[in-house]
């Protein structure tokens, strides 16, 4: 499959594409590019060879975006073998559910190319492309203050189902999006500064989730609903 997407007025010279252990070389350039540029390191939770090649290997989960031939961008999908990173547990699933688990598991943009909408541009393609009589739950972490990816999930239906610690004491909201269900009416809605992660986690407690987020002056605010 190839897709040529509009960018900078040019629509024949970036395109997208499902990736294949070929392309290793390059992503692996391409994580190292973003991950140097942040500020945060821990922003981003980097894969090694041999966990792109897991993704790759399989079911076709991961698709690159080439500008001039140069990959610019990637985002993987990956099928966990028993929810692996215990994303489901988090938020409440069983072992019965494990099997219709699918994680949205990294994203990379060119720093040179960022603003252009391409995470979720290739989010969007994926997910069209997912068997949804295989899938039922897209699960995703993403640190507090990671507003691109946070904006990201939200633009994709995710909704924020818990905040906790992950991958050694670092700070991640939990994301999902069920694919069978559809929306509910909302009776109650509450604002909350994106800094409050304990406001945040008493809120999820008494069962609300975090369905959007808005910027209030100068500070973020995060928009829980139940």
């Amino acid at each position: 499959m190839i897709k040529y997407i509009p960018l900078n007025g040019e629509d024949k010279n970036t395109y997208l594409r499902y990736l294949t252990t070929t392309d290793l070389p390059e992503i692996l350039e391409l994580q190292t590019t973003v991950y140097e540029a942040l500020e945060d390191k821990d922003r981003l939770e980097p894969l090694d060879e041999d966990e792109f090649l897991t993704i790759l290997e399989g079911d076709p989960l991961m698709v690159g975006i080439f500008h001039q031939k140069k990959l610019i961008a990637f985002r993987a999908f990956l099928n966990p073998a028993a929810d692996e990173e215990g994303l489901g547990r988090d938020i409440g699933l069983t072992e019965e559910d494990y099997a219709q688990i699918i994680y949205s598991e990294i994203s990379n943009v060119h720093p040179d190319f960022r603003g252009n909408h391409l995470q979720t541009t290739m989010g969007k393609i994926i997910m069209e492309q997912l068997d949804a009589t295989a899938y039922r739950y897209v699960l995703a972490t993403v640190a507090p203050g990671n507003i691109p990816s946070m904006k990201d999930k939200f633009a994709l239906g995710m909704r924020i189902y818990k905040v906790k610690e992950k991958y050694g004491k670092k700070l991640r909201y939990i994301f999902c999006k069920d694919l069978q269900k559809s929306n509910v009416s909302v009776k109650d809605q509450r604002e909350i500064d994106m800094k409050d992660i304990d406001g945040q986690i008493k809120l999820i407690e008494a069962g609300y989730i975090g369905t959007k987020m808005e910027i209030v002056g100068n500070e973020w605010m995060v928009i829980y609903q139940k």
